[in-house]
């Protein structure tokens, strides 16, 4: 897979200096429209996956996953970064063993969490986050192909927003293969700014999912690259809600005279092939 290689050293290049977006698109038309934008790399958004399939964040199964990271590493000509949640396993051999078939996707970057989805304990206790994250790293070694890895801490997004605790996590991550480090729901100019600088001199991404930042200020803070989640995606559910509201409570049709042209989206697609 020459092609895959090719983007995964483009993906590293793109790591290497500067701040880059990389949006989040939740099935093909929506990368490729993404790509026509003029974004040089993209993210799958395991929350707007999920409610395309009608089912809740962290609702897919893992062949679902990794069929939906073939889709679009092979439906766009940018390099794509997989969103695998936590690995879809809890244990180290799990998480490798599940890694090494991702890998095979055509991903130029994957990351893995520590979130553990209870709510009574929500983070993976540090030394198990630890060696999940180097199991993730040595199969991505084993595997030949240098797909770039990021280490995420989901503290502040399950009630654990310790800075110094997020901190401690993500520069062990970098320790132990990780190669960019993520935090998502870090909002504040010194939260940012304290975790760029911790694991400095690898990159750090910023989740942006609502109106509190700008590229710029993000890139003055030492952020090397922004993503959004699944905000595009609540942004294509809130007009779809509006419309579709409005017909079933109202019986009136205005908010479809909001919609983009059918030429305009149908003439995105000519030509393309699924």
């Amino acid at each position: 897979m020459t092609y895959a290689n090719d983007r995964a050293r483009v993906f590293r290049e793109l790591h290497a200096a500067g701040c880059f977006v990389i949006p989040n698109p939740w099935d093909l038309g929506s990368a490729r429209v993404l790509v026509q934008l003029g974004f040089r790399a993209l993210a799958t958004t395991s929350s707007g996956f999920a409610w395309s399939r009608g089912c809740p964040d962290n609702g897919v199964t893992l062949d679902e996953a990794l069929e939906h990271f073939r889709t679009l590493a092979s439906g766009v000509e940018v390099a794509v970064n997989g969103d695998f949640e936590g690995g879809f396993a809890v244990e180290p051999e799990g998480v490798a063993a599940h890694m090494a078939k991702a890998v095979h996707t055509g991903l130029a970057g994957i990351s893995i969490e520590d979130s553990t989805g209870n709510a009574a304990e929500p983070l993976f206790d540090f030394g198990l986050a630890v060696e999940r994250v180097r199991a993730a790293r040595r199969a991505l070694d084993q595997s030949g192909r240098d797909v770039l890895l990021t280490g995420r801490s989901e503290g502040y997004l399950v009630g654990r927003a310790d800075l110094a605790e997020t901190i401690r996590r993500l520069t062990a991550y970098a320790e132990a293969g990780a190669d960019c480090l993520y935090a998502p729901g870090l909002r504040t100019k010194e939260d940012i700014a304290a975790v760029a600088s911790a694991v400095a001199p690898k990159p750090v991404n910023v989740l942006v999912g609502s109106d509190f930042t700008t590229v710029s200020a993000l890139a003055q803070l030492g952020v090397r690259r922004i993503s959004v989640g699944g905000a595009l995606a609540r942004a294509a559910w809130a007009g779809f809600l509006s419309a579709a509201k409005e017909i079933a409570e109202r019986g009136t049709f205005a908010q479809l005279g909001h919609a983009v042209p059918f030429a305009e989206i149908n003439g995105r697609f000519q030509g393309e092939r699924v």
